[in-house]
């Protein structure tokens, strides 16, 4: 009998199904290990109060973008102004985030971010907003965040002990999508209410809860590294570093493709509750709001799960997951279908890049930490708006369904392609694991035994 059932391998059958599950029942009393942290409660506490004014934030800002143009391009553009400078601007900024105290840059950066979402209150209520001042503003807040999101990804191992460190990085995701349940309903209500602008200033208003959090908190006193190199040469050795690591290089070319790829969905959630559902901005809530709740439940499982072991293969099946959910919502044209696909599309996006980011923390160097994190928001946050800009031109021609297709099959092609060199980048990891003492240094014969490694 032909033992190579290369198919069933893939999805790795029950036993590999199983794999997903968290190491026992009992690790869902370890939800909430990180809290016992004085300081991540603090952030934590910030983090639920600050992010749904940013959620409502994003979808007041599409909205308006949309009501005012009616171009799927002009708001893939809108999108692309805000998240271009993380791709362009992160790997120089990153360098900063090893140099300084990172604390400190996020009060920084959470200062101006509030000042930018005052100014786009300000714009709307008064009446005088147009397409080139978000397109400004947009610009603006992509320079804040090329700071703040290694800086913020760096800033994790400050606040909870190294062994808490994968459930502090998922409640963060829970947060961040506990938040998305709220923060688009509350916004598609007060738009149809109020308008645009009332989002705008509650956003701004928010972020005071983290920066008070931030100047709360008792960081151990970090030494600053030294300045010896100019900061092209940080920013090459960075590069040379992430280029090199093999399980670092493949994580975060996969997390390009899922952004690429994956990511644009929300940019085009407005046409498409527009265009395909014939809905309004309270459909376009309950959207959003459905990708939150399986994106909440994803961030639940990864902070249940005690050990980084196995990530590998949640990667790879939420990748192919997320693949044919995209691909099967290309062919919905019925509301409450729609809402029920966001459920799992939402909890494949943050399983694969939340595993990600665990493992890049767990695999990257304290020193190198901030660049490895800067190429991480790179391929996360900055690889969406080109991905945005490319299938928002395509749309003018193949149209929006087939667009969200394509997505679909190449998130799909792209699992397949990182379950191919998984052996590879397992093999490259597991000195990296043992050295950290996550796994014993014990000869391994049983491939299953493996398996479980990454």
């Amino acid at each position: 009998m032909n033992k190579d059932r290369s198919g069933y391998r893939f999805l790795g059958g029950w036993r590999g199904l199983r794999e997903l599950l968290p190491n026992n029942l009992g690790a869902f009393t370890q939800v909430f290990a990180s809290l016992k942290s004085y300081n991540f409660r603090l952030y934590f506490g910030g983090q639920c109060i600050s992010l749904i004014g940013t959620w409502m934030q994003q979808i007041a800002m599409s909205w308006l973008v949309f009501r005012l143009t009616g171009s799927v391009l002009l708001l893939a553009t809108v999108t692309f102004m805000a998240q271009i400078p993380i791709l362009v601007a992160t790997p120089y900024m990153s360098v900063f985030v090893d140099r300084f105290n990172r604390c400190k840059l996020l009060v920084l950066t959470q200062s101006l971010s509030m000042v930018q979402a005052l100014l786009m209150a300000l714009l709307t209520l008064t009446g005088l907003i147009q397409v080139w001042h978000i397109m400004i503003l947009s610009l603006l807040i992509g320079l804040i965040n090329a700071l703040d999101n290694p800086t913020r990804q760096s800033f994790y191992p400050s606040l909870v002990p190294k062994d808490k460190l994968s459930n502090a990085i998922a409640l963060n995701s829970a947060v961040i999508n506990g938040s998305r349940l709220i923060g688009p309903a509350v916004g598609g209500v007060l738009i149809g209410l109020l308008g645009e602008g009332i989002c705008f200033l509650l956003n701004g208003i928010s972020y005071i809860a983290v920066i008070i959090a931030l100047l709360m908190m008792r960081i151990a006193p970090r030494r600053e590294r030294a300045v010896k190199q100019k900061v092209w040469e940080d920013m090459r050795d960075g590069f040379r570093y992430v280029a090199g690591n093999i399980p670092i290089r493949t994580l975060l070319l996969l997390m390009s493709a899922i952004s690429f790829f994956g990511l644009p969905l929300m940019t085009f959630i407005p046409a498409y509750v527009k265009t395909i559902l014939h809905g309004e901005s309270e459909m376009l809530g309950l959207l959003l709001s459905c990708i939150g709740v399986g994106s909440f439940i994803a961030a639940l499982y990864l902070a249940a799960r005690k050990s980084v072991l196995g990530l590998g293969k949640v990667v790879m099946l939420s990748g192919a997951l997320l693949g044919i959910g995209l691909s099967v919502m290309s062919f919905v044209t019925i509301p409450w279908v729609a809402a029920v696909l966001c459920l799992p599309v939402g909890f494949t996006i943050i399983a694969a890049v939340a595993s990600i980011n665990t493992l890049l923390q767990t695999l990257s160097g304290e020193d190198k930490r901030g660049r490895v994190m800067g190429y991480m928001a790179m391929s996360f946050t900055g690889m969406a708006p080109v991905g945005s800009m490319v299938l928002g031109a395509l749309e003018k021609w193949i149209g929006l369904q087939k667009i969200i297709l394509l997505s679909g099959i190449c998130c799909f092609v792209a699992a397949l392609v990182f379950e191919y060199y998984r052996p590879l980048v397992r093999r490259h990891a597991r000195p990296i694991y043992i050295e950290k003492g996550i796994i014993k240094e014990i000869a391994i014969g049983i491939d299953s035994t493996e398996e479980q490694q990454f």
